[in-house]
């Protein structure tokens, strides 16, 4: 009787479904800008979808993310609850920063989202296209002010990266670091400075309320939701895209990375999360694993060149 009825609790207990994890997500910026949304975004979906019983998001902005980031580093080795999003701006920050952690000190995922770099002004700017404001940047850089994320970050190379392109000093622009997207929208809308550059989805509300005028993405093709032109096409050989990811804290087992890496794979292939992408204008760009590892090591290099190409590194 009684290994009949331990055989009838095990077999209940092998029978109900696993218990899902609750996550505390780390925004590395303030609220308003895409590291927030990202992280909002991944607490919506996940819930919604009975991938995690309960998702808190956390805002620690500052210094590109690596405030967060080093916050994340000690305060979260070993636990396989804690994630903090991050991606191009942050790789960009911790090198411009000389930050005392890197992505090296945390347990990457994977590479979450694409998205094309929009340049905009506000809708009563006289500056109707890309090719007028790079003249007043020949004529004068520093007369020219942009408004953007991070020193260093994915905006801040976009620019230099403009600049160099059209054979202007990128050491000589007057470049403005904000940490959170609402700060920016309201210095780019109230005309405190000439242009604001961000992920396009973050100005497509403001230009489809009339608000703003986008000038140009930054990918070789074009962008959906907006019919502006790519500078590529404007004359100017520059293609970014920016990328976020999610990450881990630093001294998990091979197990408990496999099961967070499982949860992040349920999110992407949600209906939940493909409906966000296209809400958001965001492209799926999911990589994960050795193939995630390989390509961060890639982005690394990379961005630690034209840094230096810009005079933002030596």
């Amino acid at each position: 009787m009684k290994h009949t009825l331990l055989s009838a609790v095990f077999a209940t207990a092998m029978a109900l479904p696993a218990v899902a994890a609750d996550y505390t997500i780390i925004a590395p910026a303030a609220p308003g800008g895409g590291w927030d949304s990202t992280a909002r975004a991944m607490q919506e979906v996940m819930q919604a979808e009975g991938i995690s019983g309960s998702v808190q998001v956390q805002n620690v902005p500052g210094a590109g993310g690596t405030v967060g980031l080093a916050q994340f580093v000690s305060s979260a080795a070993g636990d396989p609850n804690q994630l903090i999003v991050g991606g191009y701006v942050m790789v960009g920050a911790i090198l411009t920063n000389e930050s005392p952690v890197s992505l090296a000190d945390v347990t990457p995922i994977a590479r979450l989202t694409g998205e094309a770099v929009g340049i905009a002004v506000a809708a009563s700017s006289p500056i109707q296209t890309i090719n007028e404001l790079v003249e007043m940047m020949k004529a004068d850089p520093g007369a020219v002010s942009w408004a953007g994320g991070s020193a260093g970050g994915v905006d801040h190379i976009t620019v230099g990266l403009l600049a160099k392109a059209a054979g202007i000093d990128p050491t000589k622009i007057n470049y403005v670091a904000f940490s959170g997207g609402g700060e920016a929208l309201a210095a780019i809308l109230g005309n405190q400075v000439t242009a604001g550059i961000s992920g396009v989805g973050e100005f497509l509300p403001q230009v489809e309320a009339g608000t703003m005028r986008m000038l140009a993405v930054s990918t070789a093709e074009k962008w959906p939701g907006t019919d502006a032109p790519t500078l590529m096409e404007s004359g100017y050989d520059v293609n970014v895209q920016n990328w976020r990811m999610v990450a881990a804290a630093p001294g998990l087992s091979d197990e408990q990375k496999a099961a967070v890496t499982a949860d992040i794979d349920k999110l992407v292939n949600s209906a939940g999360w493909k409906a966000t992408l296209d809400a958001k204008g965001w492209a799926n760009t999911y990589l994960s694993g050795a193939d995630f590892d390989a390509q961060l090591a890639k982005e690394i290099d990379a961005t630690t060149t034209i840094l230096k190409d810009i005079g933002l590194v030596k």
